[in-house]
């Protein structure tokens, strides 16, 4: 089977873009375990900041398995897993993600209902608990990057003065004279990884990169991105309905 090649954003489709980073982790750890970290305390702080302007999600890159069949999971237990360290974050999303993938249809769980903080970490346990519950699929989730975004939009200033006649002349123009002073916009950006599983063959059916703009809470992000993801699936042929 081919692997899926995902790709996130390219450069060129930020405006102008100011990102700070600056790593204040444990450099005793790995370094993609201090990444992981990181990441998931970022977007705890992004999305716990409350409402920002409304979400949009656009998909960057999306990957089908050559050989893929529609998706069979009306009526099944389907897993939702978002992979986090933040085990708050991680109960939010999940249950979000199982409420998404129940009005659609399928019997979503969240994975944190059968495996703690501590058991996802352990494969070969986690494996046969899933395994005896009977899942037909698996939904995964992980934020990949996170960013924030400026934009300056410059100063504007309309102006024909005309002040020896009110009517006319200052009262037209004056009503008239809009200045608009120029401002700095800034956009949160969160970039996540997402993965469709079949559980009966073991195998990757669908797997895509998206950048969502101004999500308002973890729970935006998730029902935003599930959204966006059905529309994406049925262009695929993998869904069908609702």
């Amino acid at each position: 089977m081919h692997e899926p090649v995902l790709r996130q954003p390219p450069a060129s489709v930020r405006r102008q873009t100011i990102v700070s980073h600056q790593d204040t982790s444990d450099t005793s750890q790995p370094p993609s375990l201090r990444r992981s970290r990181a990441l998931s305390t970022a977007l705890a702080v992004v999305l716990a900041a409350g409402a920002f302007a409304c979400a949009t999600t656009t998909f960057q890159s999306t990957w089908k398995a050559p050989d893929a069949q529609p998706l069979q999971f009306r009526g099944q237990k389907v897993l939702a897993v978002f992979v986090s360290s933040n085990e708050a974050v991680r109960h939010r999303a999940e249950t979000t993600m199982a409420r998404e993938l129940s009005n659609r249809g399928a019997e979503g769980t969240p994975s944190f209902t059968l495996l703690s903080q501590a058991e996802v970490k352990d494969m070969e346990p986690a494996k046969r608990k899933v395994e005896a519950a009977g899942f037909a699929g698996a939904v995964v989730m992980r934020v990949v990057d996170r960013d924030t975004e400026y934009s300056y939009s410059p100063a504007t200033v309309w102006a024909v003065p005309r002040y020896r006649r009110f009517w006319g002349g200052y009262w037209g123009w004056g009503w008239g004279h809009m200045w608009e002073p120029g401002y700095i916009r800034a956009d949160r950006v969160i970039v996540v990884e997402t993965l469709i599983y079949s559980m009966r063959q073991d195998q990757l059916v669908w797997a895509a990169v998206s950048r969502t703009v101004n999500p308002d809470r973890v729970e935006g992000l998730i029902a935003d991105l599930a959204a966006a993801a059905s529309k994406e699936l049925k262009k695929e042929g993998l869904v069908t309905g609702s």
